[in-house]
């Protein structure tokens, strides 16, 4: 699939979750995930490892094991890679996999690990973005199926930071960083737009939103979500599983800018349906 612009299916589709592996396929085979893989050649994994350090600051590794078993039963002959671009000046992308136990899943699933950070890249133009005119961007990105595996966590500059923000570990720090403390420094200039403009280049196809605990002051420390919402989410808008996520920490997404922008360009908001699966 590519990255231009659509209004795909609204529905956020919900799921008690005290285990990944009970919880997940009633979750996915509800959202019609199965049908959407026919065909595809490449499913390429985005968790959010910002950082090594622990859930609920990251993807916890117990999911994705959970999401690679499911897909290696649905979609059997597709490729599997899993993607990040680590955001710290100090960190580093493999060292978060190591760190986190991406490593020895990835062994264990015979399954690649990439760093984003370091893919060959492509550019693209978008004369209608107002923050990214032009983007470069890891080709893989937009020769694969791109399923987002954000954490729910608020964010002291975005609001939120959810499956929209998630796509920032696509940037590359020879581009993006900019002399910054962190590796996609540059994006923290008018945030909101610049992260509505980097979804109009490449959003996600599909998200798994793991809102099973949640930070509810910020992305990388302060209190947990009390009492914490026990929830996993699905969907294939972005836009809708956003508005769900912010909902959920207690937040008007109207007053989230990036999603306020995409509402009605890259998916539904307003009109989002939520459904229990």
């Amino acid at each position: 699939m590519n990255g231009t612009e659509h209004i795909s299916c609204n529905t956020v589709w919900t799921r008690r979750c005290t285990e990944w592996r009970q919880a997940l396929p009633g979750l996915l085979d509800a959202a019609g995930l199965p049908t959407a893989l026919r065909g595809q050649e490449r499913i390429l994994i985005k968790p959010n490892l910002v950082e090594d350090l622990p859930p609920p600051i990251t993807t916890p590794v117990g999911l994705v094991a959970a999401l690679l078993a499911y897909l290696r039963e649905n979609a059997p002959d597709v490729e599997i890679v899993i993607g990040e671009g680590c955001g710290s000046k100090e960190d580093d992308t493999w060292r978060a996999f190591a760190g986190q136990g991406y490593v020895d899943l990835a062994r264990r699933f015979g399954v690649s690990l990439l760093d984003l950070n370091q893919e060959r890249l492509v550019s693209v133009d978008n004369p209608h973005c107002s923050r990214w005119p032009q983007m470069y961007l890891p080709a893989v990105v937009f020769e694969s199926f791109l399923l987002s595996v954000p954490v729910l966590k608020a964010h002291s500059l975005a609001g939120v930071t959810l499956t929209m923000k998630n796509m920032m570990g696509l940037a590359p720090p020879a581009h993006y960083q900019q002399g910054g403390h962190w590796k996609k420094a540059a994006f923290h200039h008018r945030i909101q737009e610049a992260i509505f403009d980097l979804n109009r280049y490449r959003a996600p196809d599909f998200t798994l939103l793991d809102a099973t605990v949640g930070m509810s002051e910020a992305h990388l420390w302060g209190a947990t979500c009390d009492p914490p919402p026990g929830l996993l989410a699905a969907g294939f808008d972005p836009v809708a599983v956003d508005a769900f996520g912010t909902g959920l920490l207690g937040r008007d997404w109207r007053k989230i800018g990036h999603i306020r922008l995409a509402d009605g360009v890259l998916g539904t908001a307003a009109g989002a349906v939520v459904e229990v699966a």
